[in-house]
């Protein structure tokens, strides 16, 4: 009984091992399936994917933008300060004290407007006695001179009595001037920066009474370095921003031709108009002096990159035959502005990489993505 018992058991084993082996290939088989077919990644494959390296590897994806050279305006740029055209201190010419102030701060006055009065004291009893001895002198000398002609008088006698004549003429212009200089006027069109003398205070000759400035136009000061001097040009048009954000037009007046010896640069002068004096001394601006026209490229900084020599510039795709591979351009950074940064050096066309730079090396052939054109590129 016994022995009937496990021949029957046997081939029911082994049919049961049989079953178990191919649910086990079955399932790996499976496995391997789900794998490819991008089930654990959470996407289908693509074309994309499937482009490999020669040893099998998938090559690097990136993504590129087209950009075509722009003309661009080259500046050099300073920092400076505004400063009045004319800055005038008004000192008394002669003593007195102040009895009016026809002037306020901060006002505007036109030449020979009155800002400071002086008390006249006895000038004006001066100017009718010099009036007086004037008319003197004129009858003595007029008298001499008709005794002179008929002999009745000495040359001698006449020719002191002509120098009494002006030295009258004389006593008289210096009494009026005087009595003029009384009051202080504008020499210039300005406005009124301060005025130290309050009514009843008194005025030394040689004491400051009231200061002027002239801000029509203004000027905007700025220091140019040695390398770059001979670039600029009297005359050339030039632009200064204020810290407010407005832009004004002008010109350079002014190149020094004697530098700064401690930092080697030197003085420019840009005149801008200024009829309201709207834009006033002490101001910060930031000078654009043009010096030429290049064509050039305005780009993201963020392509910049650094090739293992050190040397600054962007990598670029370069297509031959269906195939991109990355190309580095050593590039020339001429400015920096709110919109990009200009560069120099790359050919008129070129498709920079944009994402992925940092991470392909020169020669190396990559998969790209193509995104629109740069803003302003009209190729």
């Amino acid at each position: 009984m016994t022995d009937i018992q496990d021949t029957s058991i046997e081939p029911k084993r082994r049919r049961l091992l049989g079953a178990s082996h191919v649910i086990a290939i079955g399932l790996a088989v499976a496995a391997v399936g789900w794998i490819l077919s991008g089930v654990v990644t959470g996407k289908a494959p693509t074309s994309t994917d499937v482009a490999k390296k020669a040893n099998g590897e998938p090559l690097m994806l990136v993504r590129v933008q087209h950009f075509a050279a722009l003309e661009h305006i080259n500046e050099v740029v300073l920092f400076g300060r505004t400063e009045a055209t004319d800055h005038v201190e008004l000192s008394a010419e002669t003593a007195g004290r102040v009895v009016k102030r026809p002037g306020v701060n901060g006002a505007w006055v036109e030449k020979g407007a009155p800002i400071v009065n002086l008390a006249t004291d006895d000038r004006l009893a001066r100017l009718e006695e010099a009036k007086s001895k004037l008319a003197y002198q004129k009858i003595s000398f007029n008298a001499a001179m008709r005794l002179s002609k008929k002999q009745f008088q000495s040359q001698v006698r006449l020719a002191e009595e002509k120098a009494k004549l002006e030295t009258a003429k004389a006593a008289l212009a210096r009494t009026r001037l005087d009595l003029a200089r009384t009051t202080v006027r504008s020499p210039i069109n300005g406005f009124i920066e301060t005025l130290p003398k309050s009514v009843g205070d008194y005025a030394a000759v040689g004491e400051v009474v009231a200061t002027i400035v002239k801000l029509d136009p203004i000027r905007v000061v700025g220091q140019i370095s040695e390398r770059d001097v001979a670039r600029i040009k009297r005359d050339e048009p030039a632009q200064a921003v204020l810290p407010d954000g407005r832009v004004l037009d002008g010109r350079v007046a002014y190149i020094s031709r004697v530098g700064e010896a401690s930092t080697r640069t030197f003085r420019v002068e840009v005149w801008i108009a200024n009829p309201d004096g709207e834009v006033s001394e002490g101001m910060t601006a930031e000078l654009r002096l043009p010096v030429g026209v290049e064509r050039a490229h305005r780009v993201s900084p963020a392509v910049l990159t650094l090739n293992d020599s050190g040397i600054i510039g962007v990598k670029a795709v370069q297509i031959d035959g269906g195939t991109a591979r990355v190309v580095f351009h050593p590039v020339r950074v001429i400015t920096d502005t709110s919109e990009g940064i200009w560069l120099s050096g790359l050919p008129s066309n070129i498709d920079l990489i944009t994402v992925g730079q940092e991470f392909v090396s020169a020669g190396q052939t990559v998969r790209i993505k193509r995104q629109p054109k740069a803003a302003g590129d009209a190729s």
